[in-house]
C-alpha cells in the first residue's frame, strides 16, 4: 500500500541546505520515491504551524520509504539536511484503492 513521508521543517542553515536538496532527487528516484511537492509557502488553512516549508513525497509501500530512508547513498547527503534544518518527518498510511 502507498505511504507518504511529510516532512515539516525549518532551514537555519541555508547553504547546507541547498548542498542536501542539490543530492536529494537523484537518490529518492534510485529508490522508487516520487516527489509530490516541496512548498516554501504552504498556505496555513487552519491553526498555527511553526515551520518554514513542507515536503511530501510517496512510495510503494513503508518497506520502499525504509530501503531509501536507511541507503547508504541517503544517509551521506542527510546529514546536511539534519545539520541544516529542524523539524518533523511523518510517515502516513495511503487509503486502499477503492
Amino acid at each position: 500500500m502507498t505511504v507518504y513521508a511529510l516532512a515539516q521543517i525549518s532551514i537555519h542553515d541555508r547553504p547546507r541546505y541547498d548542498r542536501y536538496v542539490a543530492g536529494f532527487f537523484p537518490v529518492l528516484l534510485q529508490y522508487g520515491g516520487r516527489l509530490l511537492s516541496a512548498d516554501e509557502s504552504p498556505v496555513v488553512v487552519e491553526g498555527e504551524w511553526g515551520h518554514q516549508k513542507a515536503i511530501l513525497m510517496a512510495f510503494d509501500d513503508a518497506e520502499s520509504f525504509r530501503r531509501w530512508a536507511d541507503s547508504p547513498e541517503y544517509k551521506e547527503i542527510s546529514t546536511d539536511r539534519v545539520a541544516a534544518t529542524t523539524g518533523v518527518v511523518l510517515l502516513l498510511a495511503g487509503l486502499p484503492s477503492r
